[in-house]
């Protein structure tokens, strides 16, 4: 029976078979460790991930090495990657949630001169923020729509966190530049809000 390395080392020279074994030794324990993870009814689809990437990252692998040890953190890191995806998705979902809520007390009040009052805001705002740079408009839409933390969106933008800050502080200056004082108050109270 081949040993875990000389197995990575024929899967790297590209015979596929010596990793079809690697995949059916350890699967089982992936599954499992998933499954401890937090994967729950997704542990099949962390752990193909998991081998994927394992995989494409096996030139990297120090032969000596344990294998099993390499493959399992790659599966806790694929576990932690769909909490925080769900986590995020579920802050989203939450968000848009109250967001309807509001729209639809506005809209369910019967106040026509209300509901013309928020869509006016909305459609002002909406045009204010798509005339901002790009980057501009990410930072805004990371901190403030989607309500990532600095940190998340210095991840999710791949910008070390200080210029998450220092964009973010100039971005929602040229944003109140544009925006009318009406609607400047209920940005400072709904970027205080998040802060």
């Amino acid at each position: 029976m081949d040993d875990d390395g000389g197995l990575v080392v024929r899967s790297v020279a590209g015979e596929l078979g010596a990793f079809e074994v690697l995949v059916r030794r350890y699967h089982g324990v992936a599954c499992r460790v998933a499954a401890l993870a937090g994967a729950g009814a997704d542990c099949e689809d962390v752990v193909q991930e998991a081998f994927v990437r394992a995989f494409d990252h096996l030139a990297g692998f120090r032969v000596g090495e344990p294998f099993r040890p390499w493959l399992l953190r790659i599966v806790v890191n694929q576990a932690r990657n769909l909490h925080r995806t769900r986590t995020r998705r579920d802050r989203v979902t939450g968000r848009v949630a109250v967001l309807r809520e509001s729209v639809d007390e506005v809209v369910g009040s019967g106040d026509p001169h209300r509901t013309a009052e928020a869509a006016e805001r909305s459609r002002v705002l909406w045009s204010a923020l798509l005339g901002l740079p790009e980057k501009d408009r990410q930072v805004l839409g990371c901190r403030y729509l989607l309500g990532l933390t600095e940190a998340e969106t210095a991840q999710v933008l791949g910008w070390p966190r200080g210029s998450v800050k220092s964009r973010a502080f100039r971005a929602l200056a040229r944003l109140r530049a544009v925006v009318p004082v009406s609607l400047d108050q209920r940005l400072d109270d709904g970027v205080r809000g998040h802060a």
